[in-house]
């Protein structure tokens, strides 16, 4: 039973790891490639609450699998869950109205967007560090 948590739970973040860093480093700067700032914007502003579901999904399996095997790495995957939560519902909203306020020239709403656009960036490289961390955690058998 601890061989399919572990398999599970490492798969789960090993998917969320990955996706992770080809949303950030193929898809989204191919659809700004691809795309006129707007439209690209548009377009992730639909994708984006699908990518924050399949990642939380993925770190919430990844938590209740390695529950058994290791309870720090699970509570570390808890907390990227939560930050997916957290992105998603409260963070995303915010942003999306201030780029809406800033782009029908509301000045002080642009230094608003740009400074939660940061924080989401900064809460997503710290999910990667933080997955990254139970992968190699697992690899050194420090869990």
């Amino acid at each position: 039973m601890e061989a399919l948590a572990a398999g599970v739970g490492l798969f789960a973040t090993a998917l969320l790891l990955g996706g992770m860093a080809f949303f950030a480093l193929v898809v989204a700067p191919a659809v700004f490639r691809a795309l006129d700032a707007e439209a690209a914007g548009a377009f992730l502003r639909r994708l984006f609450p699908v990518y924050y579901v399949w990642c939380a999904g993925m770190a919430a399996t990844a938590a209740v699998a390695l529950v058994p095997l290791a309870w720090e790495a699970a509570g570390v995957m808890a907390i990227v869950t939560a930050g997916f939560v957290f992105a998603r519902q409260a963070l995303m909203p915010r942003i999306n109205a201030y780029r809406d306020a800033a782009r029908a020239g509301d000045a002080s709403a642009e230094a608003r967007f740009v400074g939660l656009h940061r924080l989401s960036v900064v809460i997503n490289l710290a999910q990667m560090l933080l997955a990254a961390l139970v992968l190699v955690g697992f690899a050194g058998r420090a869990w």
